[in-house]
């Protein structure tokens, strides 16, 4: 996966707002206000963190040995993945849609509902 193929996934995602609050080469994802992806740029292989389950984020350290604690974040929610080692894109594109969910659960449900609008009458 390259750079350019994983940031268009992440602006993909529904109501995705990104900016660069950390430095001009650190994209950071967000929806809702809170991050689910920071992507470096400047990093060849590029890199980037993801928030994850615990449980999950331990298991997925010990599957892939390019994915390691998440860099400058909380270790126990968060993983940082070298994209384009050992980890496969369909499965860095499913973290990366489960950061986004997990954040988009966090989030009030009024909140959610105005973010993804319900397909319901």
């Amino acid at each position: 996966m390259k750079l350019k193929q994983l940031i268009n996934y992440c602006q993909s995602k529904v109501a995705v707002t990104e900016g660069y609050p950390f430095g001009d080469d650190i994209l950071v994802f967000k929806v809702g206000g809170k991050i689910f992806a920071i992507v470096s740029e400047k990093d060849v292989p590029p890199r980037i963190n993801l928030k994850c389950d615990p449980d999950e984020a331990m298991a997925l350290r010990d599957v892939f040995e390019d994915v390691i604690p998440g860099y400058h974040m909380n270790k126990k929610h968060w993983n940082t993945v070298i994209v384009g080692g050992d980890v496969p894109k369909g499965e860095v594109e499913r973290m990366i849609d489960n950061s986004y969910d997990l954040i988009i659960k966090s989030l009030p449900k009024k909140v959610q509902a105005a973010l993804i609008p319900s397909n319901k009458p």
